[in-house]
């Protein structure tokens, strides 16, 4: 016979399972979540899902209505373009180029701004003030015409618009992370080990970080947005993806001719951007109100 466990273990979730209980209460967040993650997984595997070629041109079926009109084909359920190509397919294929790239872009921002916000907060005198006010500057320029100018200097194409978001991208995450980070050294968990004798950077990895994580996480989000937009533009503007790759941007940019003839071409892809960055930026917003209720109660 198992014996009773008469002692009773109180357990704190993490900051991170604590902000996820809060989140998950809101159904719009989670239905903005669930678009996010299917999202995510078409960007990982919609090229191999894809039921046409993305840069197949058949001849005989130039701008194919959808499939609910009464001149569309069930084979091409979005229709297809003025060169025959399924809009499905590059609707999806699109996912990982515009969509993708995003995380990418996150990641690399992230990475370089916490470790520079980082190092920021924990120094102190004229490197400190330097970068504060540098940092001032450049958050006051808008990100995509900073996006614009590297990218002219750099040229066009997917590779120099991923490390152009990402250059400009880094200053939030600088400034975020510093100012979190600054915050927590006021409380007294963080002051008692470094009266011990712990040393700063030792505090910052064991005790602030896992405490800022969910800051991080809605910067993360509110950033990817921008990103998403920006990645467009570049690629409406025609300075990202060549014309014939799926990006949502380009596909807008080379449709618009074709409004009044075939609108399907363009409200798909521009649906299409709509729809990803109001998910990005309610889940964002959904982490960011679950973070305030965190606080006050």
């Amino acid at each position: 016979m198992a014996a009773n466990n008469i002692y009773l273990e109180q357990e704190f979730p993490s900051p991170i399972k604590q902000l996820w209980l809060t989140f998950r209460s809101s159904p719009i967040a989670i239905v903005a979540f669930s678009v996010y993650v299917l999202l995510a997984f078409l960007a990982l595997v919609g090229n191999f899902i894809t039921p046409h070629d993305v840069l197949e041109n058949n001849l005989d079926k130039l701008l194919l209505p959808p499939a609910w009109s009464s001149d569309g084909d069930i084979s091409h359920l979005l229709g297809t373009d003025d060169l025959g190509r399924d809009m499905l397919s590059r609707l999806i294929s699109g996912t990982s180029l515009t969509f993708g790239l995003s995380f990418v872009v996150v990641f690399i921002a992230m990475t370089v701004g916490v470790l520079i916000g980082s190092f920021s907060a924990i120094t102190r005198g004229v490197k400190a003030s330097f970068l504060t006010h540098f940092l001032d500057v450049i958050l006051s320029i808008p990100s995509l015409l900073l996006a614009i100018i590297i990218v002219a200097i750099l040229g066009p194409g997917l590779s120099n618009v991923l490390w152009a978001l990402a250059l400009v991208s880094i200053p939030q995450f600088v400034h975020v992370t510093r100012n979190a980070i600054k915050q927590e050294q006021k409380k007294d968990y963080v002051l008692i080990p470094i009266l011990d004798g712990a040393s700063e950077v030792r505090v910052l990895i064991t005790s602030i970080f896992p405490n800022i994580v969910d800051k991080l996480i809605i910067q993360a989000t509110l950033a990817q947005s921008a990103a998403i937009l920006d990645i467009a533009a570049l690629g409406f503007l025609g300075l990202g993806a060549p014309i014939p790759m799926p990006e949502w941007g380009s596909m807008l940019a080379t449709s618009l001719d074709l409004f009044y003839l075939a609108p399907w071409t363009t409200y798909l892809p521009g649906l299409a951007i709509l729809v990803t960055v109001m998910a990005t930026n309610l889940v964002g917003e959904g982490f960011r109100h679950a973070l305030k209720i965190q606080k006050e109660s």
